[in-house]
């Protein structure tokens, strides 16, 4: 970090106190660039899940994102947030922007997104049959389960229509009278096996090339042409550690597989993106509120913990290395959160000095991504307070 950005983040602890999270909407900006230059033919749904700050929603959505929701409250988070967007973006918004990508949706949600009729993803028979009942005006994207080997956040044991079966939920979709558009999947969270959507893409090409043998229509209408959606999910590598693969080589083996696999015409491809987006772009400042030697080892207490911006530690299985702004000879101590409960221990390995005092601070980077999303405020100790800059080009 340089030494400006510690100065900055410093006066803004001064000024708004800890445990304070800082959101760099130019990185935001820089990541949203990034994935659009390297994946061109790729419409981003940014996971609103990974980090739903209105801050953030609101950026992504001036930069051209469309959204990837999973719950009715996501979807009002972004819905209700466009209020005070211009007109035509407002009236643009809701058919082509927005995605709710959980595959299990009460019947009382589903009775609520009926009138907008936005794309839903589905797996199974059971909510062919609640869909049908209760929202039978969305747009049905098929999740199919595709390997999650090597990725950081296992998701296929949970979501996704084994590939055989998937044709016949199409068909069954059809004999429901409803409309399926596409055909969706997702490689896991944080995904360094690239391979793992080779198969996928591979799973997805014979899945529409079955369907079409057997007149089974999938897509939805386009000046005349029938359109089929691709949902290539997340995944997307950040680069936490040196051994994390780049997104660069992932975007150059994708595109060629696309290309190779599906007619540019006849597909639209999306994606869902979350970390990729936020996970650099946020830094936590906190204050050291506890000292004391253990075992010949130094430990501090911080005023942020694994029940709060630390979470990710637990549901989202990422470390976030802390760093001192003062100098001095790096030890290895141990850092603890506030809450009494010894499972708030944040790291018994963090490298810091180990002459630090009451009050000073510390800060870990690349902490945006399932963080903030997860927090609490478990045994009365608040979340974080939340600060963005260059917001709007100019600092807030």
């Amino acid at each position: 970090m340089t030494p400006e950005r510690k100065k900055l983040l410093q006066e803004l602890a001064a000024k708004h106190g800890t445990p304070l999270f800082v959101i760099d909407h130019q990185v935001l900006r820089d990541n949203f660039k990034e994935f659009r230059e390297k994946l061109p033919d790729v419409q981003p749904y940014f996971a609103v899940k990974a980090n739903s700050h209105p801050d953030i929603i609101k950026t992504m959505f001036d930069l051209g994102s469309s959204f990837d929701v999973a719950s009715i409250y996501e979807f009002k988070l972004v819905h209700e947030h466009i209020k005070d967007w211009p007109e035509k973006k407002r009236q643009d918004f809701i058919w082509d922007k927005i995605i709710y990508a959980n595959t299990i949706k009460p019947a009382k949600v589903l009775a609520k997104l009926d009138q907008y009729k936005i794309l839903v993803t589905f797996d199974n028979l059971e909510e062919l049959k609640k869909i049908k009942q209760h929202a039978p005006n969305v747009g049905l994207v098929l999740r199919i389960r595709v390997p999650n080997t090597g990725s950081m956040v296992e998701l296929s044991s949970k979501f996704g229509a084994h590939p055989g079966e998937a044709a016949d939920l199409i068909a069954e979709a059809a004999n429901l009278g409803l409309n399926v558009e596409g055909i969706s999947f997702h490689v896991g969270s944080q995904c360094n096996n690239f391979d793992n959507y080779i198969q996928a893409l591979n799973f997805a090409s014979s899945i529409f090339k079955e369907a079409q043998l057997r007149n089974i229509e999938i897509g939805f209408l386009r000046d005349g042409k029938r359109i089929k959606v691709l949902d290539i999910g997340g995944g997307f590598p950040v680069k936490y550690t040196p051994d994390v693969k780049s997104f660069a080589l992932l975007a150059k083996k994708l595109n060629s597989e696309i290309k190779r696999s599906f007619k540019k015409d006849d597909i639209q491809v999306i994606a869902e993106p979350g970390r990729f987006m936020v996970a650099t772009a946020c830094t936590l400042v906190t204050k050291i509120i506890g000292k004391s030697i253990r075992d010949g080892k130094t430990c501090y207490y911080l005023d942020d913990g694994v029940y709060h911006t630390f979470s990710g530690q637990v549901y989202d299985h990422q470390h976030y290395p802390l760093h001192a702004f003062k100098d001095g000879d790096l030890k290895v101590c141990a850092t603890f959160g506030p809450t009494c409960d010894a499972f708030d221990t944040i790291s018994l390995a963090d490298e810091l000095p180990e002459d630090l005092q009451i009050d000073d601070l510390l800060y870990a980077e690349n902490i945006g991504a399932y963080t903030l999303a997860s927090a609490t405020d478990f045994n009365g100790f608040p979340e974080a307070r939340v600060v963005s800059i260059n917001q709007e080009n100019g600092k807030k």
